[in-house]
């Protein structure tokens, strides 16, 4: 293990440990809800927020806000916030109306233990929650301020809701596009198939310059020629996944690393870079993820395996293969690297942060 790597094992434990506690505090009675929520709502955000898991994204908070000289305790409030989104978000995407599952974290998921409405309420709840408790204990106001728009872009109707609306809508077309595009199954992936086969309001969606759409392009054509109408048709199929998960995934995570840029007080050019960095991290993240769909276990994911390709999604893996996905992968990261190199030492654990998400198992 390198030193880095060191650093952010133990570093992240740390802040999980800080995480866990703000997030049980603010679902406490003493704090936060108060006495007037209904305990059986309380349960229900209880069930799925302290439910553990990586805690990805609030790390990556208080991650950035360090990396840009900033106090990571005064960042520990938004870190709560986006958590609270994710879970919310995760609630809602696990319910039968959208992607139909039964596990989550290793356990049941919530509407599976609380009903329906319930779940979706607790979701509500925790979404709302988010706001109030960056507008009350987030410091200086204007960096509140900042900060819920930043949330609000990120998680709303031009980013992580209006991704899911897309997958949605794809989701009735991709059995056929899919067949349209004779999508390959390499060596490596047959036998797998047969049987399971980030954001700111100030930088905006193209922040990040071309490059990942010209990989994506790159990357589907690798076993059709460019002028054929099957591999131009599997690079616009491509891009247009990278679109959807650029905002289902990725807003969130860039969301994060601005939060924390924010709270340090980041000057415009630091922000510029952890968004750069996050919108690399991000798509790195969702194509192992759907490598992982192909290659994990349910006991290491804490939740079902192989469901994309039993629905016919298009997947990374599914159009491409393993293989050119994990080097689609590596690239994102090299690239993230690369923009944080010149803060030296401070960038650091963020380096370690992407090539953790490259190497995970779960």
């Amino acid at each position: 293990m390198s030193d880095s790597a060191g650093s952010l094992q133990a570093s992240w434990s740390a802040w999980k440990t800080q995480v866990e506690a703000a997030l049980a505090k603010c679902l406490s009675e003493e704090s936060g809800l108060g006495g007037e929520c209904p305990p059986r709502l309380r349960e229900s955000m209880s069930y799925s927020l302290l439910a553990g898991g990586k805690r990805l994204r609030p790390v990556l908070v208080l991650m950035a806000c360090e990396a840009c000289g900033g106090d990571s305790e005064a960042a520990l409030p938004a870190a709560c916030a986006i958590e609270m989104i994710h879970t919310y978000s995760l609630i809602h995407d696990d319910l039968p109306s959208m992607d139909d599952d039964d596990y989550r974290r290793g356990r049941l998921t919530n509407h599976k233990v609380f009903g329906e409405a319930l779940a979706i309420l607790a979701g509500d709840a925790l979404l709302t929650l988010a706001f109030e408790v960056v507008a009350r204990d987030v410091r200086p106001s204007s960096v509140a301020a900042a900060c819920c728009a930043d949330l609000a872009f990120a998680a709303g109707a031009c980013g992580m809701v209006g991704g899911q609306v897309a997958d949605l809508e794809a989701e009735s077309l991709e059995c056929g596009v899919t067949q349209m595009l004779g999508a390959p199954t390499p060596p490596s992936i047959q036998s797998a198939t047969r049987s399971v086969d980030v954001a700111s309001a100030v930088f905006g969606e193209n922040s990040s310059g071309p490059s990942s759409v010209v990989t994506t392009a790159r990357a589907a054509n690798e076993y059709q020629p460019p002028q054929s109408n099957g591999g131009l048709r599997r690079a616009a199929a491509l891009q247009d996944l990278e679109a959807i998960h650029r905002r289902k995934t990725g807003r969130l995570i860039r969301s994060a690393l601005t939060l924390g840029g924010r709270i340090a007080q980041a000057d415009v050019a630091k922000l510029g870079t952890l968004d750069h960095y996050g919108t690399c991290i991000g798509l790195a993240f969702q194509i192992a993820d759907d490598v992982l769909d192909v290659t994990g276990t349910q006991d290491k994911l804490g939740k079902g395996v192989g469901k994309d390709a039993s629905l016919g999604k298009l997947t990374y893996p599914g159009l491409i293969g393993l293989d050119r996905s994990r080097q689609m992968a590596q690239e994102l990261i090299d690239e993230a690297c690369l923009a944080i190199a010149p803060w030296g030492e401070c960038g650091q654990r963020l380096e370690a942060m992407a090539r953790f998400v490259l190497e995970r198992d779960h």
